[in-house]
């Protein structure tokens, strides 16, 4: 089988209204929550591109891509991610998710190439996590599809595409940070 491409992309387009702060710029050890998930996505496949708004990010040293469509929420991001066409595979990341590491993005990069589904999207006892998870590029024009039509529940997105479901035992390492509280306790 031919080597596939790949990029990696974190989405840091949020609010951050639950956290009250920007919560890609907690601090995470030396560096923010947004740096520490960015370096696991470029560790896992090479390269990296940042979804959010450029003003915002742009002293971090990474490229920073605005939304396409303001206001659509992570798939909003996502489709932002697929118009760039740099890859056949995509792995997206939400800038929230502390438990994130190389071995874990590299494990599901590789199991989405395999797949030759549409997606994979990590499970756990909790359900899917399509903000963690590889997209091929040929789902863009359902993604633009969605976008257009105000359909913007990655869960319903997901779901309409031939995906494959990845079962992770460790819940963990997908858990999001939305509020102070959560990030006290997932540090």
């Amino acid at each position: 089988m031919a080597v596939a491409s790949a990029a990696g992309f974190v989405l840091a387009g949020g609010r951050s209204s639950r956290m009250g702060r920007d919560k890609a710029l907690l601090p995470a050890g030396s560096r923010t929550l947004l740096e520490q998930v960015a370096a696991a996505v470029r560790e896992a496949c090479g390269s990296v591109t940042l979804i959010g708004p450029p003003g915002r990010y742009a002293l971090l040293g990474m490229p920073v891509v605005a939304d396409a469509i303001s206001g659509a929420g992570p798939l909003g991001g996502l489709y932002t991610a697929l118009r760039l066409r740099r890859a056949d595979w995509n792995l997206v990341a939400a800038c929230d998710m502390p438990g994130l590491t190389a071995e874990f993005l590299r494990e599901l990069l590789d199991a989405a190439i395999l797949s030759e589904r549409d997606c994979l999207v990590p499970e756990t006892g909790r359900g899917l996590e399509p903000l963690c998870a590889v997209y091929h590029a040929r789902v863009l024009p359902a993604a633009e599809e969605a976008v257009r039509n105000g359909s913007w529940k990655m869960q319903d997105f997901v779901r309409q595409l031939n995906f494959r479901p990845w079962p992770v035992s460790d819940p963990g390492k997908l858990v999001n940070v939305n509020t102070p509280q959560e990030w006290a306790e997932n540090r």
